[in-house]
């Protein structure tokens, strides 16, 4: 397991690259629903969320077909994407203070967030069954995103939501 976790980290990261430019290519209610839609810190949230629950399917996909048994998967998505966005939320403004935004220092913490989010997961996997986490998890998930859509349509006007290349909040 622990192996597969290190992979999915791996997979989960490259996700990032052209997650970050779906919305860019196919510019539709759908896409902005998923995928950032201009280059605010909040938009950005959605890689994280994004790619680790496409990763997860593929880690799902994985431990079925090498009968690996696992428990609470469902559950551990939406925990520990929440989880990454917290940390990488802090992370990178803490940062910022000291250091302007710089891409190296935004992808580095991108992926200790990863990291941090599969060690987190793992235990979760590892932990007894919880009662109903398919369906906690998956209304997690389904939660999860209507926030983004709300956000995403109806920003808040401050640093976190504001695009720093147009200065303009939310979708165009």
């Amino acid at each position: 397991m622990k192996k597969i976790k290190i992979i999915i980290t791996i997979i989960t990261f490259l996700l990032s690259f052209p997650i970050h430019f779906i919305y860019e290519l196919f510019p539709n209610f759908l896409t902005s629903i998923f995928f950032p839609v201009n280059e605010s810190l909040w938009e950005h949230m959605k890689i994280i969320y994004t790619s680790i629950l496409l990763s997860s399917i593929i880690e799902y996909i994985i431990y079925k077909k090498k009968d690996i048994k696992i428990n609470n998967f469902y559950l551990s998505i939406p925990i520990i994407s929440i989880i990454g966005i917290i940390f990488y939320l802090i992370t990178y403004k803490i940062i910022s203070l000291f250091i302007s935004h710089n891409l190296l220092i935004a992808l580095i913490i991108m992926l200790l967030t990863y990291i941090i989010a599969e060690i987190i997961s793992y235990y979760i996997l590892k932990y007894k069954p919880i009662k109903h986490q398919k369906l906690l998890g998956i209304t997690l998930i389904i939660l999860s995103y209507i926030i983004f859509t709300y956000l995403t349509y109806n920003p808040p006007h401050n640093n976190l939501f504001i695009d720093q290349e147009t200065n303009n909040y939310g979708i165009k």
